[in-house]
């Protein structure tokens, strides 16, 4: 478990250096992230271990929206302040992401249809 933890924080490291050091504007954990998925699709997939460990995480991921929660509270006032464009760029996300899936599984399945 400690090689598989050690594993997924030292790709958050790379994807955060790369990050900082070409001044990106995507988070260093998403490009480990996708780095990491380079390694394990060009590796065949994960290992056991790392299997196991990412189980034991995705158990225990609400315990991650603790700090995200806490940062709300804190920051109430500035919230109430400013609910109007909060409001609207949650719902205007909201119905894009639903759109961008609804046309990506289109295109799947009309390619999926094509290749049968």
């Amino acid at each position: 478990m400690i090689g598989a933890l050690t594993k997924l924080l030292l790709f958050q490291l790379v994807g955060e250096v790369v990050a900082r050091g070409f001044a990106l504007p995507v988070p260093g954990p998403v490009i480990g992230m996708g780095l990491l998925f380079a390694a394990l699709a060009f590796a065949g997939g994960p290992s056991v271990e790392l299997r196991g460990t990412a189980q034991n995480l995705l158990q225990h991921l609400s315990l991650l929206f603790v700090p995200a929660g806490v940062g709300v509270m804190l920051h109430l006032q500035r919230m109430a302040d400013e609910w109007l464009p909060l409001v609207v760029a949650l719902v205007l996300s909201t119905f894009l992401a639903i759109g961008v899936t609804a046309f990506v599984l289109r295109v799947l399945h009309v390619h999926e249809e094509e290749t049968e």
